[in-house]
């Protein structure tokens, strides 16, 4: 997470939790040519739209007072989504036993993308998978993102 990021991600948290949700993740991009401060958010039974606006409502005066930023950006909440990324090794540690897909950065046996089950994560970084009925192992070098993925 970049320090701003970091700032932002403090300064939101008490929000976040005060309105019942819980930060997933900050992130803050330039795309396009524009900057963006996005914040993900979760919560048990889902995140609405009147979540995400509430919670934008309440940061933004706080973001302008705190100054985080020094140059224009666009502000955006929303949801942290059913496919979401999974980043930090307590993301990994509560979605053990979730269905993933991890994408490579290089292809591994003719694949640069496995679904299966998370079956561990290590502290090195090394994601355990369970796919195709054979447990395989990615370092942490070769993951380029893992996502919870969803099957109808």
């Amino acid at each position: 997470m970049s320090k701003i990021a970091e700032k932002v991600a403090e300064l939101a948290r008490p929000v976040v939790e005060e309105e019942g949700c819980r930060l997933w993740d900050v992130e803050f991009v330039r795309e396009a040519g524009e900057r963006y401060l996005r914040l993900y958010i979760d919560k048990a039974g889902g995140v609405s739209i009147d979540d995400c606006e509430r919670i934008s409502r309440r940061l933004d005066p706080l973001l302008d007072e705190a100054d985080p930023i020094p140059e224009s950006y666009v502000f955006e909440v929303s949801s942290a989504g059913a496919e979401r990324v999974l980043k930090r090794p307590s993301d990994f540690e509560e979605f053990i036993g979730s269905f993933v897909e991890v994408k490579l950065y290089q292809p591994v046996n003719g694949r640069k993308a496995v679904v299966g089950t998370l079956e561990g994560y290590e502290a090195d970084g090394t994601v355990i998978l369970s796919a195709g009925g054979k447990t395989e192992r990615f370092a942490k070098s070769q993951v380029a993102q893992v996502r919870l993925h969803i099957t109808i």
